[in-house]
């Protein structure tokens, strides 16, 4: 029986759903962080469990020929990476045989996924940074989560955030030592900045800076504001946001704008986007637009389809679409997001579009009843946990001729597709990859009603 501490000499046999290495001993599974397939190595035991342990890579004997030098100084402690050492064509290969192995046990045929749409340039790529601003050590300090914790690492080149972002953060933070502005203290609730969060348009350029704050009480503000814009003339607004709740919840309810208009704009596609300070947007644009291409090809829209778009957000991937449609119908719980989605229609001058407020399994069946309406296509994007049940049954009962499914979530995806296959064929699968240098990853599906 294995026990703590435990060193022993164990080789990988296969990588999970999140990259993390797979052992056995004596048949008793060890999952080892950051091992490769292939690798012999050497660990230590750090948690046992009833069915499974992990453990702890302390001497690589045998390295995979896909395991490369991480690029980042602070890899081995953040929590944001965990595949950055490895290859990166070899990780993609990694996250599809994930998604195949997760639908193969879940459904009924089996499924061939398509090439993963992988990225060029994998690094620099995320367009919102957030950065918590805390003390460590008795001294305020702005970096980055340690993994499974909130211990605050100070990381001066995060290799996902846009560097443009990053340079931002820094001239803050500079002028939040200067001023001795304090970070917050998690443990006694107090100290004033919570979290630097900074939003770039990337083909625009323009940069949001948030404050998250303990207390809308900022000291020096009009002070700060000119730093800050004449350092990085391409901000267009400056926020401050309340949170003083005792919450993992980065973003509170109540935004001050005290500079500019409290909105930045980007572009998908030819599709210009008004981003505020709660609005969700994708935060890899140029993989977003790929993802979307794909799913506008597996639409194969004619121009005469009613579309609906369910949980919506800011209406990106139906405004997308929208000019391949006669009709766009929006769906999404959240009440700032379709007054986003409704102004982003606007902006692009879409007129065949209408957004409607609440959860998508209450919404649906009240606006296809009332208005007599049968969707022809359906963008489902859901949230992590999937599509509710009841979404699911109205769609099995309204039998739309097309459904695209857009997943962030294997798990959850499987799931859904195996409800859906008592109707629907599924004709291709295909990834992209979102979030290089993590084991997440996005899924569209074309469904088709046989």
């Amino acid at each position: 029986m294995l026990s703590k501490n435990d060193e022993l000499e164990v080789e990988i046999i296969d990588n999970g759903f999140e990259g993390e290495g797979i052992s056995k001993y004596e048949d008793f599974v060890i999952f080892v962080p950051e091992g490769i397939l292939g690798e012999k190595v050497k660990i230590k035991i750090v948690k046992v469990q009833k069915n499974f342990a992990y453990g702890k890579i302390l001497e690589i004997i045998k390295p995979s020929k896909y395991r490369v030098e991480a690029d980042c100084d602070t890899y081995s402690k953040c929590g944001g990476c965990n595949l950055r050492h490895i290859d990166y064509k070899y990780s993609l290969e990694m996250k599809k045989k994930s998604v195949q192995n997760t639908l193969k046990k879940a459904l009924k045929k089996k499924i061939e996924i398509e090439d993963i749409i992988g990225m060029d340039d994998f690094c620099y790529y995320r367009n919102k940074l957030q950065f918590p601003v805390g003390i460590e050590n008795g001294k305020t300090v702005m970096g980055v989560f340690a993994r499974r914790s909130h211990r605050i690492i100070e990381n001066m080149d995060c290799k996902i955030q846009n560097k443009n972002c990053q340079k931002v953060s820094k001239d803050i933070f500079e002028f939040l030592k200067n001023h001795e502005i304090s970070g917050y203290n998690e443990e006694n609730g107090q100290g004033l900045v919570r979290h630097i969060i900074v939003r770039i348009g990337v083909k625009t350029n323009e940069i949001m800076v948030i404050l998250v704050l303990n207390s809308l009480d900022f000291p020096c503000e009009e002070e700060f504001i000119d730093f800050i814009t004449k350092k990085n003339p391409n901000i267009k607004t400056i926020v401050k946001n309340l949170n003083n709740k005792n919450t993992n919840v980065i973003l509170g309810k109540e935004n001050k704008v005290i500079f500019g208009d409290g909105y930045i704009f980007d572009y998908l596609g030819d599709k210009k986007f008004k981003i505020s300070p709660l609005s969700f947007y994708q935060v890899n644009p140029v993989q977003t637009e790929k993802l979307y291409n794909k799913a506008v090809e597996f639409a194969e829209l004619t121009g005469t389809e009613t579309i609906f778009d369910l949980y919506c957000g800011v209406g990106t991937i139906g405004i997308f679409s929208s000019g391949k449609a006669k009709k766009l119908y929006g769906i999404e719980t959240i009440e700032n997001a379709i007054k986003d989605a409704r102004e982003n229609a606007k902006i692009n001058n879409i007129e065949n579009s209408e957004f409607f407020v609440g959860n998508v399994e209450e919404v649906l069946p009240k606006l296809l009843e009332g208005r007599k309406i049968k969707p022809d296509v359906v963008f489902l994007d859901p949230p992590r946990k999937g599509c509710d049940k009841t979404a699911i049954d109205t769609l099995l009962n309204v039998e739309p001729k097309k459904i695209i499914y857009i997943s962030c979530n294997p798990a959850s995806l499987a799931r859904d597709l195996a409800i859906f296959e008592e109707k629907y064929e599924i004709k291709r699968i295909c990834l992209c990859d979102m979030f290089p240098g993590t084991s997440h990853i996005e899924t569209v599906v074309k469904l088709e009603l046989k």
